[in-house]
């Protein structure tokens, strides 16, 4: 199931062609988004998702988001969601059409959550590390990258993931060239050795997670010693747990790392996962 609302306040149809050719954000991927999750109708870090879009278009330009008519889509679409109790909310946020008079695109689509996402929470993940050319201080040197940003430039980010399904794996944990760790594809990395969260700087380059966020109030509030630094690693290995964190995903565990099995974080995992659903 879908349910697709436009920044006009009306419904669309999913299926209908709705985008022109000439969208900046198919043509260049010229845009930003991002991906809320809804459970029981509502979604969660709505506010810091937002907020992180606003970020995202000012660093690409573009005119800054109508917050109100995100937030008229984001209830339009709730209010005729009919489908599962867990579902996937995309807000996408695009230049506008090329030789046009300037008026972004934008809409919130709202879909279910693949089977596949839903086994890899309950199951864990192998990942392998990718070397993502970056070094610290980039970030700060060359802002025309884009490094943080949450834009609709994923073909890389596809192209490893595809990396690391042909070496047998099905997620990425991505690295600076000199073996520092950045983040996933799709979502941030957490390490954990006894109580204590760890996860990189978004100084890295890297973009800062509201799932992230959101467990480290948790583990915070319970006590956990929750912290921002460099990982290197060879920390990986040896850690207690290593997760992957986003919206949709929740807390996923690795359980394989470049062929390494990690230490047994299963116990470990449930723990941090009800951290995080504490939150809410």
């Amino acid at each position: 199931m879908r349910v697709l609302a436009l920044l006009d306040g009306t419904l669309a149809d999913p299926d209908a062609p709705l985008i022109r050719v000439d969208d900046f954000g198919l043509m260049r991927g010229d845009g930003v988004f991002e991906t809320i999750l809804v459970v029981d109708g509502k979604p969660r870090e709505l506010g810091p998702h937002l907020d992180r879009l606003a970020r995202s278009a000012a660093m690409l330009d573009l005119p800054e988001p109508d917050r109100a008519a995100f937030e008229h889509a984001v209830d339009l679409v709730l209010a005729n969601w009919t489908g599962g109790a867990e579902i996937a909310l995309k807000l996408v946020y695009t230049r506008g059409v090329e030789g046009g008079d300037g008026t972004p695109t934008g809409f919130a689509l709202a879909m279910d959550i693949s089977p596949k996402v839903m086994a890899q929470r309950a199951e864990g993940i192998a990942a392998v590390t990718l070397d993502r050319g970056i070094e610290p201080g980039l970030m700060d040197r060359a802002p025309w990258l884009l490094l943080g940003a949450k834009s609709l430039s994923y073909a890389m980010n596809m192209a490893a993931i595809r990396e690391a399904e042909r070496r047998g794996a099905a997620e990425v944990v991505f690295t600076t060239s000199s073996g520092s760790v950045l983040e996933g594809p799709t979502s941030t990395l957490i390490m954990a050795r006894g109580r204590t969260l760890t996860t990189p700087p978004a100084e890295l380059g890297i973009l800062p997670g509201t799932t992230q966020a959101a467990l480290f109030r948790a583990a915070g509030r319970e006590g956990w010693t929750v912290e921002v630094r460099p990982i290197p690693v060879e920390e990986l290995y040896s850690a207690d747990g290593v997760f992957l964190v986003s919206s949709v995903r929740k807390i996923t565990r690795v359980h394989t790392l470049d062929g390494k099995t990690l230490p047994d974080s299963a116990e470990l995992h449930a723990e941090v996962a009800d951290l995080y659903e504490s939150e809410y």
